[in-house]
């Protein structure tokens, strides 16, 4: 910390000052014809003479598109649309024929599986080979089993 009796100079910067540059030499162009000189007749009599100043000429405006690009944008937008549309509906028939075929599998493969649990049950058929079981009247008299 500084203390009030001892102080330091701050250093001081003084700006320097730029050296001017000569200007280039200003050469008048003289016009390849004389100016025109016009005289306007005042309301009140008095002639006024003088150099006749063309007017300035705007820039020319940029040449307009016979069609507007808004109306060009929505044309596509209209189009790319339309384009959407149709893969949507391409895309929904697929998906409609293909839950068809896959429902018409599921019904047929039902019907045959069905239709050989049926042959299994409903067909006569001679043992052949297997445990053959002949059960005899049983008579139970007083709790005891006579055969």
């Amino acid at each position: 910390m500084n203390h009030p009796e001892q102080t330091t100079p701050l250093p001081v910067h003084r700006p320097q000052p730029l050296t001017p540059h000569a200007a280039a030499p200003l050469v008048p162009v003289q016009p390849t014809s004389p100016p025109t000189v016009a005289s306007v007749v005042l309301p009140d009599g008095r002639v006024v003479t003088g150099y006749a100043i063309e007017p300035v000429k705007p820039d020319p405006a940029p040449a307009k598109p016979p069609v507007s690009r808004t109306a060009v944008n929505i044309a596509l937008g209209g189009v790319g649309f339309l384009a959407v549309c149709g893969g949507l509906f391409l895309l929904t028939a697929f998906i409609t024929a293909l839950t068809a075929l896959i429902t018409q599998l599921i019904i047929l493969a039902a019907v045959i599986f069905g239709g050989w649990i049926a042959t299994q049950v409903f067909t006569t058929s001679s043992h052949k080979g297997g445990t053959t079981v002949h059960i005899r009247k049983a008579v139970i008299k007083r709790n005891h089993f006579h055969s």
